[in-house]
């Protein structure tokens, strides 16, 4: 294989994995969102409430209740990145100060590995050579640490995307009754439309993880229901309790 294909493999697999790191963040956003918000629509339908307060519900949850994971998960990407440039700071000073006792750590790592004699000391020789490569192998062998490629501002905003959207799905015909008064039993098809919508994201979290299909999707489907039920049962109490 020449060079060159070599080359767009491992680009290809490169974006691949890059793709897949968001695509992670984006099923997570949206199995919250349309838990979240479905548990809402369950529990005014529980209640009884006009089609105009669960609209205003649903919608108060998508906006405070997504900008606030977004924010989460923006924060925790920056303290991942935030905590590598950290511990590598100190890795440099201790490379600088502490030289012969980091070599050491060298010898130690390889030499578990089952690196001995000469090659051993070669291996080490070639590592602490370069004080990049040094700092880089005691990053990954002896703090067991990656360096964190993910965007904080990207991975909050798909964050925050996947949770509208999908957070949007059980409200869809809330909306559509609002305006155009649909003859229909509205927490119905919500539920059926937002089952649904479980069913592919637990597809997308099957193919992210690379676990069984079908489980991924029944065990996504029932933890979305059983919240669901929970508020619908909620409400439904509530609402007999102050009628």
């Amino acid at each position: 294989m020449s060079k060159k294909n070599e080359d767009k493999i491992h680009g290809t697999h490169s974006k691949l994995a890059s793709l897949q790191e968001y695509l992670g963040e984006f099923v997570y956003g949206g199995i919250d969102g349309s838990v979240t918000t479905f548990a809402v629509v369950a529990g005014s339908a529980g209640a009884g409430l006009e089609s105009s307060v669960v609209i205003i519900l649903g919608f108060a949850n998508l906006i405070a209740d997504g900008f606030a994971m977004s924010v989460g998960s923006y924060l925790s990407t920056k303290s991942e990145k935030e905590n590598y440039d950290k511990h590598k700071r100190i890795e440099y000073w201790e490379v600088d100060n502490l030289p012969q006792k980091e070599r050491e750590e060298i010898e130690e790592i390889y030499e578990a590995k089952g690196f001995k004699g000469e090659l051993l000391q070669q291996v080490v020789d070639v590592i602490t050579a370069d004080k990049d490569r040094w700092v880089d192998v005691m990053m990954k062998e002896e703090l067991e640490m990656a360096e964190q490629t993910k965007s904080p501002l990207a991975m909050g905003g798909v964050t925050y995307l996947s949770f509208l959207i999908l957070g949007f799905i059980p409200l869809i015909v809330y909306v559509l009754d609002y305006t155009i008064d649909l003859e229909i039993d509205l927490f119905l098809y919500s539920s059926v439309l937002t089952g649904l919508a479980f069913l592919g994201i637990g597809l997308l979290k099957a193919w992210v993880n690379h676990v069984n299909k079908l489980r991924a999707m029944l065990e996504t489907l029932f933890l979305g229901g059983a919240a669901a039920a929970l508020a619908y049962w909620v409400g439904n109490v509530l609402e007999k309790a102050f009628a």
